[in-house]
């Protein structure tokens, strides 16, 4: 069976086919009492295919509400987590406000040029030299250029020690785990 036909499921259709063909076999045996059993094997195998349509018909009625159930189910958890997102977004908008104008701030203060700002920024959000050189469209030696006078003015070794700069403050220390003893 299929995820959304469950085992007891599975039984009871069974048991509705040979109900099915039993009861319509039974109707006919009552209408034709001498039945050769040619004719029998006959009307069994036009009796089958009924039944089984229409227990199938049933189970499509019973698979179709079941993943309706589970559709909006998932479009109920999709919208919590849209609004979760949206609320986080918002919430989040000052403290990122903040810390965007505290680098601006500091990028001011390492006396960074116009062009050494928007590299340092896009070293921070994680672009490599070459996709910056693709983003600010220009060669990937005057990326390099500009981040080794950026790092120089800022007193850092690299890319790693501008982001630390940043991010340290920013993180949960690391500290012992607690074991609840």
């Amino acid at each position: 069976m299929t995820d959304l036909i469950d085992r007891r499921t599975g039984m009871w259709a069974a048991v509705a086919v040979v109900v099915g063909v039993v009861a319509l076999l039974a109707i006919e045996y009552r209408e034709e009492p001498e039945m050769r059993a040619v004719d029998f094997a006959f009307a069994l195998i036009d009796i089958v295919p009924i039944v089984l349509v229409s227990v199938g018909v049933v189970l499509l009625i019973r698979v179709t509400a079941q993943q309706r159930e589970h559709t909006l189910a998932v479009v109920r958890d999709l919208e919590v987590a849209r609004l979760q997102g949206q609320r986080w977004r918002n919430d989040a908008r000052t403290l990122i406000k903040g810390l965007g104008d505290a680098i601006d701030e500091q990028f001011k203060l390492w006396n960074f040029t116009e062009a050494e700002r928007e590299v340092a920024l896009l070293l921070l959000k994680g672009l490599s030299l070459k996709e910056i050189a693709q983003v600010r469209a220009t060669s990937e030696r005057t990326i390099r250029a500009q981040a080794r006078a950026l790092y120089a003015k800022a007193g850092l070794s690299g890319r790693a020690a501008l982001s630390a700069f940043f991010l340290e403050d920013l993180l949960a220390p690391i500290g012992p785990v607690e074991t609840g003893n």
